[in-house]
């Protein structure tokens, strides 16, 4: 009998650890989150393994962002793909639909009492409901873009934060550099009154109908509720262990975020991926080849990319 059974044990073990080697398999299936009234919408990726393992909660950008990184105008699945490539490895994955997009359409707040703290308290009612989950042994918080700063102030909960192309500073400073890279200083002296009114919390009622899809009243206390987080700010107060990754051929968030927010929390790992763009995927060609791959759902994610996130979620 004691042969037996050592012979089982021996079995049990040899298959968890080919499992630990090899590429494992993995099943997706739906997952809701019900806040008050609301449900919001995600999909939970889990490997097909015997022993916990750690999930991740995947955060997406800003806009019509959908949980696999889509949007009405593009496919690219990039956040579909992290989710498969972290599977494989033996990390389970939580992405999800905010609320007013896709699936979780049906959640919106209306744009003129949509506030910023709406997304982080969603991303913290995410975390509670993984923790509570028996099959996870521990819960890191991967953002992506805007996703970056609601996961770092939602990751108070998590062991650890991983932040993919997230700003640097706050977003009322991106939006004034982006507009005086266009060196109009009449759009300057529009718009930059507005941003510093906002900035102070407080509203501009009269606004030219040249800037109403940036600065139109409804969208203002959503802009003013934005405009109070400063990453760098938000990150200090991390006490766990974080991962910042940037691509230096990201069209939308540079180099210099990254090593801004590194440098904010000495908890910090950080990689510069080479050619990697804002959607994670390596880009060979110029800058139409950058935007073209917005729209690619077969290219690839960068593997430099997933392999270092693997290794510092199993560390």
């Amino acid at each position: 009998m004691n042969k037996i059974i050592l012979l089982l044990t021996v079995l049990f073990l040899s298959l968890v650890n080919a499992q630990d080697k090899k590429e494992l398999t993995y099943k997706e299936s739906p997952i809701i989150l019900k806040i008050n009234t609301d449900q919001l919408f995600g999909t939970l990726t889990t490997p097909d393994l015997i022993k916990k393992y750690p999930v991740a909660l995947i955060i997406a950008g800003s806009g019509p962002t959908d949980r696999n990184g889509n949007n009405p105008m593009m496919k690219n699945n990039s956040l579909k793909m992290l989710a498969e490539a972290l599977a494989k490895n033996g990390i389970a994955s939580l992405r999800f639909d905010k609320r007013g997009i896709a699936e979780s359409k049906a959640s919106a707040i209306t744009e003129s009492s949509l506030v910023f703290e709406n997304y982080t308290e969603d991303a913290k009612s995410w975390i509670n409901l993984l923790k509570q989950d028996k099959r996870f042994s521990k819960v890191i918080i991967i953002g992506h873009s805007e996703g970056s700063l609601i996961g770092m102030i939602a990751a108070a909960k998590a062991d650890k934060f991983i932040s993919i192309a997230g700003a640097g500073d706050s977003a009322d400073k991106i939006l004034k550099t982006q507009i005086g890279a266009k060196s109009m200083k009449q759009l300057d002296d529009m718009t930059f009154p507005i941003i510093d009114s906002l900035k102070n919390g407080n509203t501009v009622k009269k606004v030219d109908p040249m800037l109403n899809s940036l600065f139109r009243p409804s969208v203002q206390p959503y802009l003013i509720s934005w405009f109070k987080y400063n990453p760098q700010t938000e990150i200090k107060k991390l006490t766990i262990p974080i991962l910042i990754l940037q691509g230096n051929n990201d069209l939308q968030v540079t180099v210099q975020d990254a090593e801004n927010l590194a440098k904010a929390n000495k908890n910090t790992e950080l990689l510069i991926v080479d050619k990697m763009n804002h959607i994670m995927k390596i880009i060979d060609g110029d800058k139409q080849a950058n935007i073209d791959s917005y729209s690619n759902e077969t290219l690839p994610i960068s593997e430099t990319l997933t392999n270092k996130i693997v290794s510092f979620i199993q560390k």
